[in-house]
């Protein structure tokens, strides 16, 4: 009996906990806007607390309006679509300093960047990229 009287005391603290942390996040909202911009997030407005979660809308690297919630202890975004953390101007630069030239129709579709180029043995490729890392996950 004793063990159900503790394991219900100590399940009724566990709930008042999540309660509490859902009325007091851990991270204010200045915080959520660095953490936002860090990301890769620009132009972030409308930070709210509510439901448990910091919501916030933005835009993304790919320059897409994004609605996003935010974890309230690691700020971590969740937006409601499929965004890039990086942007055309990224893409190109990390292209350039790879030894790729002539890079054209730079785009992101369906969350991977894909681009056009040459190699530098000087052959057409078509690229597709990582939209958070920028690493090249395909070449044809």
């Amino acid at each position: 009996m004793k063990k159900i009287v503790s394991m219900t005391i100590a399940l009724a603290l566990g709930c008042v906990g999540v309660a509490m942390a859902q009325e007091h996040p851990a991270l204010t909202e200045q915080q959520i806007v660095t953490q936002l911009t860090q990301q890769g997030y620009t132009d972030v407005h409308d930070v709210d607390f509510r439901d448990g979660v910091w919501t916030a809308r933005a835009r993304s690297g790919d320059g897409a309006h994004v609605k996003l919630r935010v974890d309230p202890t690691t700020g971590m975004a969740y937006p409601n679509k499929q965004v890039s953390r990086i942007n055309e101007k990224d893409i190109r630069a990390m292209l350039s300093s790879q030894g790729y030239t002539h890079v054209h129709d730079v785009d992101f579709n369906h969350g991977v960047w894909t681009a056009k180029a040459r190699n530098s043995a000087g052959a057409r490729v078509t690229l597709q990229i990582d939209a958070d890392s920028g690493r090249i996950i395909g070449m044809n």
